[in-house]
């Protein structure tokens, strides 16, 4: 099944439906996306009070923009050089917006962008180099939150978000009692050093999927056509499955962004290895669609185990889950890693002010001032030292919200300090349309129809194109 090219990117397309994707809003007082129609005019970069003026634009609606200016407020209030005016655009014409100021020259002086649009801008020359935002002697964002182009960085993620095994301890406890296992082997480790191997993880799911006659995967009378408990399942968004080939020594490109590796071996042979948990061990649900996050699987209470991003804890598992649920670091098939993401805040480059806007940028992106989707589990903190500051950690994940403490703190906390990697949309320019074009690909391997190096060297030509045409060498 050859997938036919989709087309060129302009900025547009890059920037058109990843703007929430990891769970990332708009407003640093908590707002996600929203609605509304009007906008705010952009500022005069000076005005009669002395004061530099600049615009921050964002999607949302009246009350987000609302909100998201009181905190703006607070920062006006803290010093006298700076005024900044919240620029609200509406959700639905944000990308067509952006367009439009970026072809008259208006932009605002600084904004929210979705993670997959950053480098198109920048390599327009839209975007400002930030490299020097934060000082020597300051904490700064973990390296894996910043986005660079040129070897520069034009943009920090405002929250940061990486992948984890997640799954229902009352559904785990219940088959490991019926199925004779001891819990301790069958619950996921949240420590990295004991994380394990895919191997591990496979016959683990297999003891944990069972049949409606109560045999698991691995009895030679398990009936795999009716399966009442699956044992584990797998997001498979393109943009997460990147991870297993990232821990299979590969991934979809080079850590320098200078090669695709869509068709190297290992990356086959990872993703592979994805489908085979339903196609061949029936230890996972078989894919459909890609909708397959915590909600719909751990919800099910059909499923024991399943990876998704932390901002689970705030949009779901903390407020609406009615089970006890509990974390464990990624399994690994070479590589210990697990990847982050998060929507990004950017320094335009037609700003008459870089460094002011900078300023106001640094201090917004403070935990402080997102601390209601901090303390609700939805973003975890940019800035490294509430990753090693035992103080700052304690206050962030010691909350009835989250999970048991050590084990937050060793599964997610720890692991995204040691053992994250970023997300290609990064480094990489053109993801949107790349993953679009997998998620198509994907769909005849997930139905059994096709193997993985079939589908991928099938359309191998048309992911090399989209690649080259949007990082050219």
């Amino acid at each position: 099944m050859k997938v036919r090219k989709v087309g060129s990117v302009f900025l547009t397309a890059a920037l058109a439906s990843s703007m929430l994707l990891s769970g990332c809003g708009s407003s640093a007082a908590g707002s996600a996306a929203g609605s509304g129609s009007s906008e705010a005019k952009a500022s005069e970069s000076s005005a009669d009070d002395g004061k530099v003026h600049i615009t921050y634009a964002q999607w949302g609606n009246e009350e987000e923009t609302a909100t998201t200016q009181k905190v703006a407020d607070q920062f006006n209030q803290s010093q006298d050089k700076i005024e900044v005016e919240v620029m609200k655009i509406d959700h639905d014409t944000y990308v067509t917006k952006l367009n439009a100021m970026a072809t008259a020259g208006e932009l605002p002086d600084t904004g929210i962008m979705s993670e997959a649009g950053v480098l198109k801008f920048a390599e327009n020359g839209l975007l400002a180099d930030i490299s020097e935002m934060y000082g020597a002697d300051e904490a700064k964002p973990l390296d894996s939150l910043a986005f660079k182009y040129d070897g520069s960085t034009v943009a920090y993620s405002a929250a940061n978000e990486v992948l984890n095994l997640w799954y229902n301890e009352d559904l785990l406890a219940e088959v490991a009692e019926k199925q004779g296992l001891d819990i301790s082997e069958v619950t996921p480790p949240a420590k990295a050093d004991d994380a394990w191997d895919w191997d591990t993880f496979v016959k683990t799911a297999q003891e944990l999927t069972v049949d409606v006659n109560g045999k698991n995967a691995l009895d030679p009378d398990f009936d795999p056509d009716n399966v009442d408990i699956y044992g584990c399942t797998i997001n498979t968004l393109p943009w997460q499955l990147e991870v297993w080939a990232k821990s299979n020594g590969a991934g979809y490109y080079s850590e320098d962004g200078k090669q695709c590796l869509i068709d190297d071996p290992a990356t086959i042979e990872a993703l592979q290895k994805i489908a085979d948990l339903s196609n061949v061990y029936h230890c996972a649900p078989p894919v459909s669609t890609a909708a397959n996050a915590l909600e719909s699987s751990l919800g099910s209470k059909k499923v024991v185990m399943a990876t998704d991003g932390a901002w689970n804890v705030g949009t779901y598992l903390g407020p609406n889950a009615d089970y006890k649920y509990g974390v464990g670091v990624l399994p690994y098939m070479k590589e210990k890693v697990t990847i982050c993401t998060g929507g990004p805040n950017v320094v335009f480059a037609t700003t008459e002010h870089p460094e002011e806007a900078m300023e106001w940028l640094k201090w917004y992106s403070q935990e402080t001032n997102n601390w209601t989707l901090i303390e609700n589990g939805t973003w975890m903190p940019i800035l490294e030292d509430w990753y090693t500051d035992e103080e700052k950690t304690n206050k962030w994940i010691d909350n009835p919200n989250y999970p048991d403490h050590d084990m937050y703190k060793s599964a997610v906390v720890d692991y995204a300090k040691d053992y994250s990697k970023s997300t290609s949309w990064y480094y990489v320019n053109g993801t949107e349309e790349f993953n679009a074009t997998l998620d198509t690909v994907f769909s005849g391997v997930w139905s059994g129809d096709q193997t993985m190096e079939e589908a991928i060297t099938e359309n191998k030509d048309e992911l090399q194109s989209i690649y080259e045409e949007n990082n050219p060498q």
